[in-house]
This record gives structure tokens, C-alpha cells and sequence, in this order.
């Protein structure tokens, strides 16, 4: 690894521990309570935030998404298709994600983890610049997806904690 995997490392760390912390002790009720009909839950948010690095580290990597690879889409048993990620969710896709335990939604972000960590093991800084994506101007390198992916999960994360601490006021 280099210098710069090393901290995409890190950082993907620091998601998985605020994962942990979000869903500890958390009953599937509480997972899929929603401040309003138009938010998000802690359990949606979780899932959804996994679903996107799943997907895009997947994608940069070329292999098959651990979501379907490891047989989590049947765990979940979620009433979407197996490559949905929640992009795009309605209130009534929202509100579906429920009924799913907190060690579930852990294990899976652990699983998608380990792989993304086993990715990045093999990366090096010409990888980083790598284009991956023609279809934005600038074209997308590698090291901006990852940064991308981070981004979007800390965001995720981060509303599913705000949300956890509504819960019981």
C-alpha cells in the first residue's frame, strides 16, 4: 500500500466504526423509525450508504458486488431488485426497509469493508489516477470516486447519528 491508500484506508475505517456506533443496541423498530414521512431511516440510511460502496468499489474493481456475491440481497430479503442501492428511493421505498436487525445491517457494512480494504491493498498511486468515469468533464479518476464514496458515506452516516438521537425525545 502507499501513503495514500493507507488514508483511503483509514478513512473507510472511520465509516465502519460510526456504522457500529449507529446501530449498537438498536431494535428493528428503532432501525426503520423515520423523524417524518419524508425522511430517512437509520436503517435505510445504513443500507443505503453500504449499497453505494458495495456498488461503486465493485465497479472499480471489476468484481461482482458482495451484495449479491455473498448472498446479503436474499438476507435482507428487501422487496428491490438485486442491484438497487436507494438511489432515487420514494417515502414508500424508504419506509420498505424495515424489519431488519442491527447485526444484519453490521455484518453487511463489515463484509463490504473487508472487501473494499482487500481492493485498496492492491492499489497503487498511477492506480488512484486512473480514469473510471468518461461521463463527467472532468472524466473521474479513481482516487475521486473513492474520495466521492467517502464523502457520500460520512454524509450517511452522519444523518443516520442525528436521527438516532431523536430517537426517544
Amino acid at each position: 500500500m502507499t501513503a495514500s491508500t493507507d488514508l483511503l484506508v483509514d478513512a473507510f475505517g472511520r465509516i465502519r466504526e460510526a456504522v457500529d456506533d449507529v446501530v449498537d443496541d438498536l431494535g428493528p423498530d428503532e432501525l426503520s423509525n423515520r423523524p417524518d414521512d419524508d425522511a430517512n431511516s437509520i436503517g435505510w440510511l445504513v443500507w443505503h450508504l453500504t449499497r453505494i460502496q458495495d456498488d461503486h468499489v465493485a465497479g472499480v474493481a471489476g468484481i461482482e458486488q458482495v451484495w449479491t456475491a455473498d448472498e446479503w440481497y436474499e438476507r435482507f430479503g428487501l422487496p428491490f431488485t438485486g442491484d438497487d442501492t436507494g438511489y432515487g428511493h420514494s417515502r414508500k421505498e424508504v419506509a420498505a426497509v424495515r424489519d431488519i436487525s442491527a447485526q444484519l445491517l453490521a455484518d453487511y457494512h463489515e463484509a463490504v469493508h473487508d472487501a473494499t480494504v482487500q481492493y485498496l491493498a492492491g492499489v497503487g498511486e498511477k492506480d488512484l489516477r486512473r480514469i473510471v468515469d468518461r461521463g463527467w468533464s472532468p472524466p473521474v479518476t479513481l482516487g475521486v470516486r473513492l474520495v466521492s464514496v467517502i464523502a457520500d458515506d460520512l454524509q450517511h452516516v452522519g444523518q443516520a447519528a442525528y436521527v438516532r438521537g431523536l430517537l426517544g425525545r
